[in-house]
């Protein structure tokens, strides 16, 4: 279900019963095609030995064309176990009904051109298929060409640089709240590979209000589904782009560009910024310390919640597929596993999972797995004693009724140690650097139990159902503490 609301291309082989058992209820049947069809793109239940090789070979086409998503190949237990004569078979693969779009063809390309020259005020929209299309460069060839700004999804963050000067960070429901005033200032919208979904644009029937639409994706399933759209160009984001940057003229826009450093400097510092310096450990500390040490080269595998939130704000992504997290289902536990993957994917690369006391809990037997592969890996336990995104909530919307969010944690130290694996905890400011820098020093798996702030909330929060712009600010700290955002 993940991988279905994310896009991921990921092909499932599953086990079933004999053939000749289907139906009868026999030990540990299932009907797992029946249960998966609404979580996947496509499934199979495979009965027949001489099928497997062309089934594969389908699902794995199915999963990677068009827009990615899972493929689910369920094999009986005669299927696995017979054999067959075999022949690879190099033709493309030609499903009757499924026709991808890849290349646009869209007549519209002319009016788009037209809406994005006439725009006083444009701002685009960078999600998700950024990245999957590898469009970075064309994305960053069109907000030069015409100096548009461009605000960034959850998923999206890496599409490009943050430090490139038109990118002005992450928005929605945790975004900065000059982004957001941006976007509801603007007067064209073109979405670059992002569905407009319930956390990037608030509440609908004030959404952008003044703003004409573009919307490319390669789903044409999302064109208009949730914003109305003037404009829809279908197909895969870097060929869309390579047609419709030729129609496009250079253009400046010093003004509307200077007006939102204007948004930007009257929030004085950033929201996310505002954090006490009261001798306490805040998330935000630790988020920050983690980018600045490892030069922001990492990749950083986040579970889901507020810890979630507070990577996306503070470490700040240089390339694609740095930032790997559940953003649409928001699967708990997600952090651990997908860093292994990412591990074995990328052995060069140093890789961090951010995860909070709660969601680490729910998978944390795979550290058994890091320790059998030998896995090198620091995991960062945002340890606050609470399900925090939801006491969050309780705190603002339920007069701190707080019922069930309080954690009975175990020692992550102990438990770190007991599947051979280094543990090490951090209870002070002070202390975050030199155990992070110790952690990247050591060969094998690193459980680092961060006791921070326990009823700290994420700032800036559009509250479900408000207007964008609409957000709650962190309260004015008695002394802020300095990010170095700039320093990378």
């Amino acid at each position: 279900a993940t991988a279905m609301m994310d896009s991921v291309p990921v092909v499932f082989i599953t086990g079933q019963v004999p053939s000749m058992m289907i139906g009868k209820d026999a030990f540990q049947e299932t009907d797992v095609t029946g249960v998966t069809q609404p979580v996947t793109k496509h499934n199979y239940l495979v009965t027949r030995a001489e099928d497997i090789a062309q089934t594969m070979k389908e699902a794995f086409y199915i999963a990677r064309s068009g827009r990615p998503g899972p493929v689910l190949v369920d094999i009986t237990k005669d299927a696995q176990q017979a054999t067959t004569d075999f022949e690879w078979d190099d033709s493309p693969v030609e499903l009757p009904g499924y026709r991808p779009r890849i290349e646009p063809v869209s007549r519209e390309f002319e009016m788009a051109a037209k809406l994005i020259r006439e725009a006083k005020r444009p701002v685009v929209l960078g999600g998700h298929g950024i990245i999957k299309s590898g469009g970075g460069k064309q994305v960053v060839e069109l907000i030069e060409k015409a100096q548009m700004p461009i605000a960034m999804t959850l998923l999206g963050l890496g599409g490009i640089p943050a430090s490139h000067p038109l990118n002005l960070g992450m928005m929605g429901m945790h975004g900065e709240s000059w982004v957001n005033q941006a976007i509801q200032e603007a007067d064209l919208l073109i979405s670059a590979g992002m569905r407009f979904d319930d956390r990037v644009t608030g509440k609908l029937e004030t959404y952008a209000q003044n703003a004409k639409k573009i919307h490319i994706d390669i789903d044409p399933a999302e064109i208009g589904k949730n914003v109305k759209v003037e404009v829809g160009l279908v197909g895969d984001l870097r060929f869309v782009l390579d047609k419709l940057l030729p129609l496009l003229e250079e253009q400046k826009r010093d003004d509307w560009v200077g007006h939102i450093g204007e948004l930007k400097g009257d929030a004085s510092v950033r929201d996310i910024q505002q954090l006490p310096d009261d001798g306490h450990l805040y998330a935000a500390h630790v988020i920050n310390d983690i980018w600045r040490i490892t030069g922001g080269e990492a990749i950083v595998v986040a579970d889901v919640g507020q810890h979630q939130m507070w990577t996306a704000q503070y470490y700040r992504y240089k390339e694609p597929n740095q930032w790997i997290t559940s953003g649409g289902l928001g699967t708990m536990g997600f952090a651990l596993p997908a860093a292994i993957g990412a591990r074995f994917g990328r052995k060069e690369s140093e890789v961090w999972v951010i995860a909070g006391d709660g969601g680490f809990q729910m998978t944390a037997c795979e550290l058994t797995t890091c320790k059998q592969e030998g896995i090198n890996l620091n995991i960062a336990i945002i340890n606050n004693g609470y399900l925090g995104m939801v006491r969050q909530w309780q705190e603002f919307f339920y007069d701190r009724r707080y019922a069930a969010t309080p954690m009975l944690s175990p020692d992550f130290v102990k438990l770190a140690e007991a599947h051979g694996l280094t543990g090490l905890r951090v209870e002070s400011r002070g202390q975050v650097e030199e155990t992070v820098v110790k952690a990247r020093g050591i060969d094998g798996t690193v459980v680092i139990d961060f006791r921070v702030e326990q009823e700290d909330s994420v700032y800036p929060m559009v509250p479900s159902g408000n207007d964008l712009d609409e957000m709650i600010r962190r309260p004015e700290p008695v002394a802020v503490f300095e990010t170095g955002k700039d320093e990378l």
